[in-house]
Order: C-alpha cells, then sequence, then structure tokens
C-alpha cells in the first residue's frame, strides 16, 4: 500500500486531495462510446485498488454507462476514503444499434434528475464537487443554471459547483467567481491551457486536470493522435532519461504546475496504476527538465492547434 502520494489543496474548497487521482470513465461499460468492456470483476478490483494505493479524489459523470453504478456497488462502504466528483446536464439515449449516446441538456429538471441519479447510483448521500459537463456561459445563463446548482448545494446534497471547461469559455467563468473549481485538459503535449490554469489558480478557484499523462504518450495504447505527433515534433525522446517512461515524463509534468491540484488518470490495468503511482510518488520534474520540455513545445508551429 502506498501513502507518499503527494497531496494538494484544492483551491478554497480547502479539500486535501492526492495530486494523482482516479478517472473513473475506463469502467464504463461498452455501449458508450464504444468503450472497453471491463467486467464486475475487473471494475471491483480497479476501483479498490486505487483506493488502496492511497488515491483519494476519484472523478465520473451520469454519462459515463456504468460508472456511477459501479462505484457504488464496490467503493460506496469505503466513502469516508475519497472525495467524490461528478458531473451534470448527462442524458444516455439508447441508439438504434444498442450504443448508447450522450448529449446533454442545459435545463433545470436534468440537473435536479442527474443528481437525484448520481447519489442513487453512488449509494452516497452527497456529491463533493458537482461539475457542470462542458456547458457554454450561454446555456448557463439560459437555463439559470446557476440557481439550480446553488439550490442543490444549499440542500447538501453537494459540497461545491463546479465546470469542466475549455478555453474560450474559461476567462469568463473565472470573472464570475461563481465555481469552487474548474476541470480543465492540459499536459505537456497539450499546453494550450497552461496560462488559463494559473489565471484560476491564482483566483483561488481548485484545479482537476484531465489529460495529465497525455493518452500514455508515444507508448499509450491509443491509436496515434495530435498528442504523438507533439512529441515527436519537439523531440521528447532526446530529453528523457534513461530511467524514465513517457508516461512517467508527462504525468510528473502535468504534476509540476504549480496550480496541478489533482489530475485525473484512469486505467484498468492495476499494473498502469501502480506505474502511476510511482510516477506521482516521485514528485515534480526537476526545473532544468521542466523548462527544456516546455521550451521544445513551444518551439513547434502552433497554428492547427
Amino acid at each position: 500500500m502506498a501513502m507518499n502520494l503527494p497531496k494538494r489543496t484544492l483551491g478554497r474548497t480547502g479539500l486535501e486531495v492526492t495530486q494523482l487521482g482516479f478517472g473513473a470513465m475506463e469502467i464504463r461499460g461498452p455501449k458508450v462510446w464504444n468503450g472497453r468492456a471491463p467486467s464486475e470483476e475487473e471494475s471491483e478490483r480497479i476501483l479498490n485498488a486505487v483506493l488502496d494505493a492511497g488515491i483519494n479524489f476519484i472523478d465520473t459523470a451520469g454519462c459515463y454507462g456504468l460508472s456511477e453504478e459501479r462505484i457504488g456497488r464496490y467503493i460506496s462502504d469505503r466513502r469516508d476514503e475519497f472525495y467524490l466528483a461528478t458531473k451534470c446536464g448527462c442524458n444516455l439515449v439508447p441508439t438504434e444499434d444498442g450504443k448508447l449516446n450522450t448529449p446533454h441538456t442545459w435545463d433545470r429538471d436534468t440537473l435536479l434528475r442527474n443528481i437525484d441519479e448520481s447519489l442513487t447510483r453512488m449509494k452516497t448521500d452527497h456529491v463533493d464537487i458537482w461539475q457542470l459537463h462542458n456547458a457554454s456561459p450561454d446555456e448557463v445563463r439560459e437555463g439559470d443554471l446557476l440557481d439550480t446548482m446553488q439550490e442543490v448545494r444549499d440542500q447538501g446534497l453537494v459540497r461545491f459547483i463546479s465546470i469542466s471547461s475549455t478555453l474560450p469559455h474559461l476567462h469568463e467563468y473565472i470573472d464570475w467567481g461563481t465555481f469552487d473549481t474548474f476541470q480543465i485538459p492540459y499536459s505537456c503535449l497539450q499546453p494550450e491551457h497552461h496560462d488559463v490554469i494559473t489565471k484560476a489558480g491564482e483566483a483561488g478557484m481548485g484545479i482537476i486536470i484531465r489529460g495529465g499523462i497525455g493518452k500514455g504518450g508515444p507508448e499509450g495504447e491509443v491509436a496515434p493522435d495530435r498528442t504523438v505527433d507533439v512529441w515527436e515534433e519537439a523531440g521528447l525522446d532526446e530529453v528523457l532519461p534513461s530511467e524514465m517512461s513517457p508516461s512517467e515524463l508527462i504525468l510528473r509534468y502535468t504534476l509540476t504546475h504549480p496550480y496541478c491540484h489533482t489530475t485525473i488518470v484512469g486505467t484498468l490495468n492495476p499494473d498502469h496504476l501502480q506505474e502511476n503511482v510511482a510516477a506521482a510518488e516521485r514528485g515534480a520534474l526537476d526545473a532544468e527538465l521542466y523548462n527544456e520540455i516546455t521550451q521544445r513545445v513551444q518551439a513547434i508551429d502552433r497554428e492547427d492547434r
């Protein structure tokens, strides 16, 4: 059991979270976004392994298929060991081919249904972080969503109201000063949000980073995408220490950002989980390596990103 994971205070929430969190999308099941089909046994094993490793922050969503249900089934009896984040605005709509679409609806009824279903599925009486799932500022205003979220918070069903978002919307949301945390994509292979993360952190908001391991980089299990191109164009193999894997370099780069309070990394593989835990325990990169990576990535022509 690992007990040395670094912790950070999640902004003004005051929650002391492990800098390595767990993203529970991977246990969603086979019908959402053509996802993998983990068995109940695999889901139970990885969720308990996450807690056994000392990770105390888990992020999910109602539109992640079976994810919430499996959290409730397998670790609700350990609820006092972790902070729980989920999302709202979610729908699950069956398609003719037996899969599920996940459109979002931005109105009061959907948000109230979402929190009721989330609490029931996860067998808990509250969610710590309740996030709008990529709504635009206009959608938030038109649906009076903040009023609904604050009402749910005042009922004690959620502790903090938050949003998962990206540029260009983040600047406006920070100026509102309403959300307690932001979930933002970021890594050395997807660095566009570096400065706005700093802006939000300096304003007192908690920062939850997604994509912080860059899908594993060139050794990841997903098909090659733009993040792999960035790795190659920046020549990061040239600065990769001999004892370090690409995924460790990417993860520790993310952890080095001064306002990375937690980064949610998903996996079904217990070995990968332990590798991530070991990397997180080794902590931030040294300043020379961190700066070299930053300069190399910044030097890439970024007109297409």
